[in-house]
């Protein structure tokens, strides 16, 4: 009997050894993460209760995704109406050659998309279409040399990290062709200009080794505006959450689309 019961302790203790030293992985995983970008990252639309004045939320992939993998470090920078330069100049502080993961979503911001979506809103549809055409043609002429600059000062910056770069959603379900608010045509203009946007990121994401782009147009299908569960927000009050993603697009899209890019 003592034989044995010694031999059971030493399994206990045995375990719990393991479960010191090899339990807890994502505790012990030593993932430095830093969560950069513009609203999209930072959760507008996602809670009314935001954090700061860069209305991060609780609610945000970058905080879903800390929480559930247990990150040794979380550094959540990304801020709301932020460009490239922006990023540059006051997300990048906690970037080092230990940071092993960030995140990223920007580009909207830099080819004023936000301005667009108010012309549309506000505009007549011929209005609305030559603001999206404009914002495309300044997506493929100029954000390339802005996203590349911000690519390599992220990369100079945290060597060794591995760069989720996530798109943007399409709006509107254009099979629904009865949906209220702004017309048909200006919902494929809007649809399409994202489709530009993520197509001139895409690109650039391309050039630069251990950086992966993540495509999060499929993971809206079904839930676009004029869908019966929109994961997103059409005109709203307050007026910034407007063309964002809810609470679920944020936790039922976007966190699994980084998931499957980390």
């Amino acid at each position: 009997m003592r034989r044995s019961a010694l031999l059971a302790a030493a399994v206990s203790l045995a375990a719990g050894a393991a479960i010191t030293l090899g339990g807890a992985p994502a505790q012990a995983s030593g993932v430095n993460y830093v969560a950069l970008g513009d609203s999209y990252s930072a959760g507008v639309g996602s809670t009314s209760d935001y954090l700061n004045s860069c209305d991060q939320s609780t609610a945000a992939y970058p905080y879903l995704y800390s929480k559930a993998a247990g990150v040794s470090s979380f550094s959540f920078e990304a801020c709301t109406g932020a460009t490239a330069p922006d990023i540059e100049s006051s997300q990048m502080g906690p970037l080092n050659s230990g940071t092993t993961l960030v995140s990223l979503t920007d580009g909207g911001n830099d080819v004023g998309f936000s301005d667009v979506m108010e012309t549309c809103v506000l505009d007549s549809t011929s209005t609305c279409q030559s603001a999206v055409a404009g914002a495309e043609n300044e997506a493929k002429t100029q954000l390339p040399a802005i996203l590349d600059t911000l690519y390599s000062d992220i990369r100079s910056k945290a060597p060794n990290a591995h760069v989720v770069v996530i798109g943007y959603p399409e709006f509107y379900d254009l099979s629904k062709t009865s949906c209220v608010g702004l017309s048909q045509a200006d919902h494929t203009a809007l649809d399409q200009g994202s489709d530009t946007l993520d197509s001139v990121i895409a690109a650039e994401v391309a050039k630069y080794s251990n950086f992966t782009f993540e495509d999060v147009r499929g993971a809206f299908s079904g839930h676009e505006l004029c869908d019966s569960s929109e994961w997103l927000h059409s005109v709203t009050w307050p007026i910034s959450d407007s063309y964002h993603p809810t609470a679920s697009g944020q936790s039922g899209a976007y966190l699994p689309v980084f998931e499957s890019g980390v």
